[in-house]
């Protein structure tokens, strides 16, 4: 009899143990999947990498869990599956970010040096003036890179034979646009020919060529022969036409006249067209810059100058060119603006190119521009 109690009590033992035992594996197995609950989140990624199958490009990975390697465990296939599987974290952004929008250039550069040291007695070369503006592209044409400017702005020289005073002027110019933050082209506009020189008609070319060639809004008219003083006369469009040479020290550093409008002047484009542009029948020397002056007035528009003290210009000394002598009829069509400047002008240009080269520096445009007509006989 105590020997079967005794087998009894063993047994109930027993059983206590084992369930004592799985108790405690039952725990043990919450402890593990809890602690390892985001490695079995695999599991759930490999699902919808399989369930992806249609997708166009997609990449599927297989595993054979039974690989007979040695000491192959499931542990060890968690351990490399995160470098086969997919990354849920989001991928780089890889795009290039956006450029910050440039502000608006000043209305006054800070750069700008002031009066301004002008000699011509120096050798002047287009090469060194090339090395010397190394931001100038092709077709002399310079965009500020630090900031927005309000103006495009096209540089218009009438040319004949004036090489070596181009030199001088691309030499001292270049600089002084790129200081005054001015997005500009420079366009030589050449006569061909030794017909009448006609000054006004070849501005009015380089107008129209220009527009074909940029969306400029603002035109300067400059002669080839002028060099600004003071890098502080602003070469852009006001709200008025500008005549920014009124101090040359050909005239003792004084305007001349009160409507005088000669050497170098700009207007907006809307100025321009609201003119007529210039007059085309101005063949020789002297007489346009008055007839346009008086077009500004007719129109109702005042003409703007810099002060005295910054508007000043050295002139490159020479004889007068042949084939440019004064006109004769200049007094009588300065008097008759009024009645010519609608059928005279940019709406009745008549020219023919003959060529557009691009050269580091500038655009040479030649043009044949005809002739004047025969001027009636005395008496």
């Amino acid at each position: 009899m105590s020997r079967l109690m005794l087998g009894r009590t063993l047994e109930r033992i027993c059983k206590a143990v084992l369930l004592l035992c799985l108790v405690h594996f039952l725990i043990m197995m919450i402890l593990y999947f809890d602690v390892y609950s985001q490695r079995f989140d695999i599991f759930s990624r490999f699902n919808n990498g399989r369930g992806a199958n249609n997708s166009r490009g997609a990449h599927h990975y297989y595993y054979n869990f039974s690989s007979g390697r040695p000491n192959t465990t499931f542990a060890s296939y968690l351990a490399t599956a995160d470098h086969l599987l997919p990354s849920t974290k989001p991928e780089a952004n890889h795009t290039p970010p956006t450029p910050k929008p440039l502000p608006p250039c000043p209305e006054v550069p800070l750069g700008l040096v002031g009066r301004l040291l002008i000699e011509f007695s120096s050798q002047i070369t287009l090469e060194r003036v090339q090395r010397e503006n190394p931001n100038v592209t092709e077709g002399g044409k310079y965009t500020p890179p630090d900031c927005r400017p309000k103006q495009k702005v096209a540089i218009i020289i009438p040319f004949r034979h004036r090489d070596n005073h181009l030199k001088y002027w691309l030499h001292y110019l270049h600089p002084v646009l790129r200081r005054q933050k001015i997005d500009y082209g420079i366009y030589i506009i050449n006569q061909l020919g030794e017909d009448t020189f006609n000054r006004a008609k070849l501005l009015n070319v380089g107008y129209t060529e220009a527009i074909k060639d940029a969306e400029y809004n603002c035109f300067i008219f400059s002669d080839v022969d002028l060099i600004p003083m003071d890098d502080r006369n602003l070469y852009h469009c006001y709200d008025q036409p500008r005549h920014f040479a009124i101090a040359m020290d050909k005239f003792g550093f004084r305007l001349p006249y009160a409507g005088y409008f000669g050497g170098v002047s700009g207007l907006s484009k809307k100025q321009f067209l609201k003119i007529n542009g210039f007059p085309n029948e101005y063949w020789g020397w002297g007489g346009e810059d008055d007839d346009i002056y008086n077009r500004i007035t007719l129109n109702g528009m005042k003409v703007s100058r810099p002060d005295v003290r910054i508007g000043r210009y050295r002139m490159i000394k020479h004889e007068r060119d042949k084939h440019n002598e004064p006109n004769p009829q200049r007094f009588s069509k300065i008097q008759n603006t009024k009645n010519t400047m609608r059928k005279d002008g940019i709406s009745s240009l008549m020219y023919r190119v003959v060529s557009i080269k691009k050269y580091p520096l500038y655009t040479n445009i030649s043009v044949e521009i005809g002739k004047p007509p025969p001027r009636p006989l005395k008496g």
